[in-house]
């Protein structure tokens, strides 16, 4: 085949991977790609090229699929790079197509307008997949090869650059398909020994990370069998349904679920990494009978032994262990659907009057809607546990841990469903990273329920401060008038200042049929029981 430019080919070949809607921001370094893609499919405008790629790993992680960003060379690309490491930490699925200067000049340091020193270098540290586009004869594919490269488990960005003289081009495509990855076949020794051990379990656990979200009824299948308890990472949430009875959910360094830990006879682990923040700073004691499967055969042992290390994929290998597992002790199951409930219930009263707006959102989203999270403290405390999750594509928040990317997260994953509501939980001081997105927000006027916790800075920080420390350093901001704010960007406002306000206005907000933002004033509402501090060492005196 041949193409007009490269805008004509980049829409081709985004038909053919399903995707309808683009984000990004148009520049002279990537303006026929920009044009196509409007004039054929959806390009959204945002207002910073990092939001164009949290939009897009947005998108694609509520639709299961792979999202699409379109940014500049040079400092475009280089602002992309944050959330292309959050896109890499999550192992989430982006194609990231950014502009270069024209092809002659490459490596020629004249400063060339957005020229920048070794720009593929800078992609290929934050990507999974990074490369240029040679000439008119290969971009077709290389688009394919990334795409590919990025969906394949486990996900991650995958970034082309592409000289403008190319873009302009006329392109000739071969329409080659990108091979097909291949997935490993455990060791048939260690997954017999694997199954013998599960087979004499009596008190197992489960725990589930975000490799287990495509083998979710593998998983199932092998909680119904074993009769275990399952523990999830945050990235695992939604792998059952949380309304399951046996699924404790990311709680795992509450006391309870230590003591679970500390009295199983057999852990099976599936596709988590075991990060620092769910794992109490790595203090976390598992059994040393410990099943670990995952796809990565770097992450097998890396934090915890494993007796037995499954280099496989999940859902290949889980039906083999089900095949061997046997009920547990009925008073083993009984327990973990208690410390299920104790858990959620000592949650729910520490959070305090918060808790009411919790149930506000359980009780109004629909199964299924997507919750995008920023790294605030009611995500770090009750967003992340308690709001229960059904669906591990409805589960979108920032694993690498980076402030203000919740907002272009929920902006994507609002476009990819249009036909349901989506909640964007933020603090003012993440949102205020991206005050900008406010009017993508309202220019394309997706249904989304923006939720600020405004409590006058970073909270978690100051929260820090105060306990180790004898002062604040620049965790106190300037925070704006909200319903100014909203007024300004033309979108409807309202406020939570009190428990009875979280039912009422929340119901509204969300049977509204395009963007509302609910400013949640803390300082009205009222404290949580005990200040959150995050689950990191601090050396004191």
């Amino acid at each position: 085949m041949t193409y007009r430019n490269g805008g004509d080919l980049l829409v081709a070949v985004l038909k053919e991977l399903g995707i309808d809607t683009v984000f990004g921001i148009v520049s002279v370094h990537n303006l026929p790609l920009v044009e196509a893609v409007d004039r054929e499919l959806r390009f959204v405008p945002v207002r910073h090229e990092a939001t164009a790629v949290n939009a897009a790993d947005g998108y694609g992680r509520a639709r299961g699929t792979l999202g699409c960003a379109l940014t500049s060379t040079g400092t475009g690309a280089g602002n992309a790079a944050g959330s292309l490491v959050e896109a890499l930490a999550s192992g989430t699925s982006v194609l990231h197509v950014t502009g270069q200067i024209e092809s002659r000049f490459l490596g020629g340091a004249r400063g060339f307008i957005h020229e920048t020193k070794d720009q593929l270098g800078m992609l290929t540290a934050v990507s999974k997949y990074a490369a240029t586009v040679p000439d008119t004869a290969n971009a077709g594919r290389l688009l394919r090869e990334a795409a590919a490269t990025a969906f394949a488990a486990p996900g991650g960005p995958a970034s082309l650059e592409w000289p403008i003289d190319l873009q302009y081009a006329a392109q000739h495509d071969g329409n080659a398909a990108a091979p097909a990855a291949g997935t490993p076949d455990p060791d048939r020794a260690e997954l017999a020994a694997a199954r013998e051990l599960l087979a004499s379990a009596r008190r197992p656990l489960i725990w589930a990370g975000g490799g287990a979200n495509r083998a979710r009824r593998e998983l199932l299948d092998l909680l119904r069998a074993s009769g275990a308890g399952l523990l999830t990472s945050n990235s695992g949430r939604g792998s059952v349904p949380e309304d399951h009875p046996q699924v404790i959910g990311n709680f795992a360094t509450t006391p309870a679920a230590r003591a679970l830990l500390a009295d199983a006879d057999v852990l099976v682990t599936v596709g988590t990494h075991f990060r620092s923040n769910e794992t109490a700073d790595y203090a976390l004691r598992l059994p040393e009978a410990h099943i670990q499967i995952d796809l990565d055969a770097a992450a097998l042992g890396r934090v915890h032994p494993a007796r037995h290390a499954l280099h496989a994929d999940a859902a290949r290998v889980l039906p083999e262990l089900t095949a061997s597992a046997v009920p547990a002790d009925a008073d083993w199951t009984a327990r973990a659907r208690a410390v299920r409930d104790e858990v959620r219930a000592a949650l729910r009263d520490a959070i305090g009057p918060q808790a009411a707006i919790c149930d506000a959102l359980a009780a109004a989203l629909p199964p299924g809607s997507v919750v995008a999270r920023d790294v605030t403290i009611p995500s770090s405390t009750w967003g992340n546990r308690l709001l229960p999750m059904h669906d591990p594509r409805a589960n979108v928040f920032p694993r690498g841990g980076g402030i203000g990317q919740g907002l272009g997260m929920g902006l994507g994953a609002a476009l990819a469903r249009p036909g349901a509501p989506t909640v964007v939980i933020a603090g003012d001081g993440g949102l205020a990273v991206h005050l900008g997105e406010l009017l993508t927000l309202a220019q394309e006027r997706p249904r989304l329920l923006l939720l600020v916790f405004n409590d006058g800075g970073y909270g978690v920080l100051r929260n820090t401060q105060d306990r180790y420390s004898d002062r604040r350093s620049g965790v106190d901001l300037l925070t704006p008038d909200f319903e100014g704010l909203a007024a300004a960007c033309r979108l409807p406002y309202a406020r939570i200042a009190a428990e009875t306000d979280a039912e009422p206005v929340i119901g509204r907000a969300l049977a509204a049929d395009g963007p509302v933002l609910v400013e949640v004033d803390l300082a009205s509402l009222g404290p949580m029981k005990t200040p959150f501090t995050p689950p990191v060492k601090i050396p004191t005196a």
